[in-house]
């Protein structure tokens, strides 16, 4: 009897134990919270450069999304026949950069007066498009663009749109972290495209 009850009190112990961890690890002490925003500023690659140097950012996915074509290449959005606009999902943290934060640093990023252009890229792929995840980041997204209307600090109407976020897909392994992997092609592109100029011209300082 005796090892029969032995396994008994090891197969109890196994089991407490067990339990003991997975409380542990589902506790909201230990868990990280994150939330995610998606924003479409024209080139994903300069999107995705402007948001990795805010801090609380995790990380940034550049990629498609407010179109009509599951999974579309690169080519396909570029011919302008999907829908959708070069976007970039953000996952942050947001004990560390609230979601206004973000929309502040977004509206600063862009050109909000051009509809389906940025600075040299123009058609509905590079719309300028905020894409709210709930209701909460709607009605924030919804308020911002109130605020800066009413502090009117350029006399163009802003033409970018704020609408729930849809399917997202991310582009293809060689646009992701382009700036970082080609910085003298993307430094180039980026002076050349004159978005930096455009932005403090309109903002009065760069982005």
């Amino acid at each position: 009897m005796k090892p029969v009850l032995a396994l008994i009190a090891a197969v109890i112990s196994a089991v407490t134990a067990a339990l003991v961890f997975a409380a542990g690890a589902a506790s909201p002490a230990r868990a990280q919270t994150t939330a995610q925003a998606t924003f479409a500023g024209g080139c994903f690659w300069c999107t995705e450069s402007d948001f990795d140097k805010v801090p609380g950012v995790i990380s940034t996915t550049s990629g498609y999304t407010g179109g009509n074509v599951a999974n579309p290449t690169y080519e396909q959005v570029s011919a302008k026949t999907t829908g959708h606009a070069e976007a970039v999902q953000i996952v942050f943290d947001p004990a560390k950069v609230s979601y206004e934060q973000l929309l502040a640093k977004y509206w600063t990023s862009i050109d909000p007066t051009t509809r389906d252009r940025q600075f040299c890229d123009a058609g509905t792929p590079y719309r300028t498009a905020i894409f709210a995840h709930d209701a909460t980041q709607l009605k924030a997204a919804q308020q911002s663009l109130a605020d800066l209307d009413k502090s009117k600090p350029f006399k163009e109407p802003i033409v970018t749109q704020i609408v729930p976020a849809s399917a997202f897909y991310p582009a293809e392994e060689y646009h992701q972290n382009y700036h970082q992997k080609n910085p003298v092609r993307y430094n180039y592109y980026r002076l050349s495209c004159g978005r930096d100029a455009r932005l403090q011209q309109l903002w009065g300082k760069p982005p």
